[in-house]
């Protein structure tokens, strides 16, 4: 009994009927849909498709004698989609034979854009599909969730490192900096900056003036300073920076300076004037008995307070003649 050309449509879409001659009388919808713009129907099945496994295939004769026996096929022009095929004699010297596209049906899919109504409903290819697609899904969404996480954890890490208020790092960022460059042969300066009077702000103004100070002061550092220098808040009105690569007592000199002179011009705030200035101390890695964050903290330390007690709103460097004289007293508590 000849299978109604309807029904074959419809199980086997990627069915393809031959002649005795080797021509294609009737190909499936889906087989078609993979060359929309050649119609199969009437051409040579085998100018079309190359039989790979077996090998030597080149005639119907070749074909038939293949009947019941799995074929590896693939297209002869790109894509070169490989198939498998089963053939099943018609028993008139023509032939039915169905294809698949086996464990490269993920590949087709994206290829040919297909869809479930593109195979037969009883198909596993449509239960596999399902299974690759709710697995694509749930690798998206892992990719999404691993995404926030990661953003999130990179943003729980820079605000571990930074100051609320200003914007800038703070304590726990430049000692995690120092011991790395204390570990390292590379040269950096560690700059102190310790505002004047910023508590007779807080005491007469308020402490939202007193806030916008040290905000004021964190956008002068800021822009004082290179991309790679580390400006930082440690304390209420205490500042540090550091300077890495950087060497030149000329060069931090000037800088200092300039941050000085920016922050002793009046800031103002909510209709009247703050007036604060700065003092500064620096040391220099280069030419240091011992690089350790903690006696490199302590020299400037040292040198902040040299300048002042030598009157504020000035800098000195680290020298080896400051004592603990130099440190904070009585004349040098705000």
């Amino acid at each position: 009994m000849t299978v109604p050309a309807s029904i074959l449509m419809s199980v086997c879409p990627m069915h393809v009927c031959l002649t005795p001659t080797g021509h294609v009388s009737q190909a499936g919808p889906t087989l078609q849909k993979l060359r929309p713009g050649l119609p199969l129907a009437g051409t040579r099945f085998l100018d079309h498709f190359e039989v790979y496994r077996p090998r030597r295939l080149a005639t119907m004769a070749d074909l038939l004698r293949q009947e019941g026996a799995k074929l590896h096929l693939r297209f002869r022009n790109t894509p070169r989609t490989a198939l498998k095929g089963l053939l099943v004699s018609d028993g008139q010297g023509g032939a039915v034979l169905n294809l698949s596209f086996g464990i490269s049906v993920v590949d087709a899919v994206r290829d040919y854009n297909l869809s479930a109504s593109d195979f037969a409903a009883t198909d596993l290819t449509i239960e596999m599909l399902y299974l690759v697609e709710a697995k694509s899904a749930a690798m998206e969404a892992s990719r999404r969730l691993n995404r926030r996480l990661q953003g999130a954890r990179i943003a729980a890490e820079e605000q571990a490192y930074t100051d609320t208020l200003t914007g800038l790092k703070n304590r726990r960022a430049t000692d995690h900096v120092l011991a790395r460059l204390s570990g390292s042969k590379q040269d950096f300066a560690l700059m102190h900056l310790d505002l004047d009077f910023f508590k007779a702000v807080n005491d007469t103004m308020g402490h939202a003036a007193g806030d916008y100070v040290l905000q004021q002061v964190a956008r002068i550092l800021v822009g004082e300073t290179r991309k790679d220098d580390i400006a930082a808040r440690v304390g209420g009105d205490e500042f540090l920076v550091i300077f890495d690569g950087l060497a030149d007592r000329r060069r931090l000199a000037d800088i200092a300076d300039r941050i000085i002179s920016r922050v002793e011009r009046p800031m103002l705030f909510d209709g009247q004037q703050c007036r604060i200035s700065g003092s500064i101390g620096i040391t220099l890695s280069r030419g240091r008995e011992t690089t350790a964050a903690t006696d490199l903290l302590h020299q400037a330390d040292l040198a902040l307070y040299a300048s002042k007690h030598g009157g504020r709103a000035q800098h000195k460097f680290y020298a080896a003649g400051m004592s603990q004289d130099a440190e904070p007293g009585a004349t040098a508590a705000e």
